[in-house]
């Protein structure tokens, strides 16, 4: 569970988080809202790319902002980025292995660690290949594959099917999905295409102007009013 308490930033004069109260459940969970909402900024605070003005994040009971930005990885908070960020001339057994260098994983179990998360997302047959000459959905399995390999506690997914095309979203949605209940991680998912949100979530929360518009069952936020103008500009629930 990841409890937020009056969470606010500002750029200059701008708030891109106002006062932000929420608590996420557990379980694959869903942050959605127009360009511009707050959603980024949201895991630079939690990743520790950005400080806050006010507020408090404690995750399953430990307060976040009171942990050095460089030892969340350690911690276990992990993260994909709207671009990607695998190295195209390394093959993907290198670009996994990069990751848990750097987070604090056994040394003991490492390969093992490794080839986990690649065939966790799908991608085993292609581990010896360069990243630059996989198809984007294998790619975007490859930073899925980054974000969990060694023993995530939160993954912090930004748009990671951000360009994909339908079956290929569906495809990477199972995957998603099954990250509570196999790796026992706890799943925060910013992404633009409802259908994958309605795949992997039951529940989500709704930004608009670094305001919270709603928050709870994902079937009963995007029927909310609110969120339906942010969104459409329509004033009717669905």
């Amino acid at each position: 569970m990841i409890s937020i308490t009056d969470l606010s930033v500002r750029f200059g004069g701008v708030l891109s988080l106002d006062r932000l109260t929420v608590t996420f459940p557990g379980g694959t969970c869903g942050l959605i809202g127009p360009n511009g909402a707050g959603k980024t900024t949201f895991f630079n605070v939690l990743s520790g790319f950005v400080k806050p003005a006010t507020g408090e994040v404690l995750a399953f009971g430990e307060d976040l902002l009171a942990i050095t930005d460089f030892r969340r990885a350690r911690w276990g908070l992990r993260r994909t980025f709207q671009t990607e960020q695998a190295i195209a001339n390394l093959t993907v057994l290198e670009n996994v292995l990069l990751v848990h260098e750097h987070t604090g994983g056994s040394s003991s179990t490492r390969r093992q660690d490794v080839l986990d998360a690649i065939e966790f997302v799908g991608i085993g047959d292609n581990m010896e290949r360069e990243v630059g000459g996989l198809s984007q959905g294998d790619r975007r399995r490859v930073e899925v594959a980054r974000a969990v390999v060694g023993s995530p506690r939160l993954v912090l997914l930004d748009e990671p099917a951000a360009g994909l095309p339908d079956d290929e979203t569906h495809r990477l949605g199972a995957v998603i999905k099954r990250i509570p209940e196999d790796l026992g991680a706890m799943v925060v998912l910013v992404e633009h295409d409802m259908s994958l949100v309605q795949q992997c979530c039951e529940w989500i929360a709704a930004l608009d102007f670094g305001e919270l518009l709603a928050s709870g069952p994902t079937g009963d936020v995007l029927r909310d009013p609110a969120v339906l103008k942010a969104y459409l500009g329509e004033e009717d629930p669905l």
